[in-house]
């Protein structure tokens, strides 16, 4: 085989002549590196918070999530013993126990909301007592994932309100 030319094609390219193009191709894949380890400890970190929320809740609410509170709400305390009110989320479903003047053989359940999503039996069921109609009898609230639903203290136990009684208490709230 004989050379006819001085300059010879090897299928190559020689990057000779621009040495820009490899460190840009350089920063853009350190770049990408960057962005990608970023993503990856912000989702670590994310489900890192999250599970130490259930572990404080495990610790504060127990399992199943459970809160009680004890008060004198007017329901058969003759004997001087507070109303024990027992709050519990039952695997998605709210239940509330009321022990009338504390005694256990007169116990009364409350049926509250069934919890829909995913982790919903987790959720803590906050259990609170104040007077929001102003008769002077506290009412029973409870406090779910920022929603609260108020239970009124009437003719000796805790019923939901009806629609009148519900529109009269958001009047009131209103300024």
């Amino acid at each position: 085989m004989a050379v006819t030319s001085r300059t010879m094609h090897t299928g190559r390219r020689i990057w000779s002549r621009n040495r820009q193009v490899p460190r840009a191709m350089h920063a853009l894949l350190y770049g990408a590196a960057l962005i990608s380890g970023a993503l990856v400890v912000y989702a670590l970190v994310g489900a890192l918070i999250g599970r130490i929320n259930v572990l404080i809740d495990d610790i504060r609410y127990g399992y199943p999530r459970t809160m009680h509170v004890q008060a004198f709400v007017g329901h058969g305390e003759a004997a001087g013993q507070p109303t024990h009110l027992i709050a519990m989320n039952l695997d998605r479903q709210v239940v509330v126990l009321e022990l009338p003047g504390g005694d256990p053989s007169r116990v009364r359940s409350i049926t509250g909301p069934y919890l829909f999503g995913a982790d919903e039996h987790l959720t803590p069921v906050i259990i609170g007592l104040s007077d929001v109609d102003g008769d002077a009898l506290l009412d029973l609230l409870l406090d779910i994932r920022r929603e609260r639903i108020v239970y009124l203290n009437r003719d000796g136990e805790f019923r939901l309100p009806t629609p009148a009684e519900q529109a009269r208490l958001i009047a009131s709230a209103l300024p």
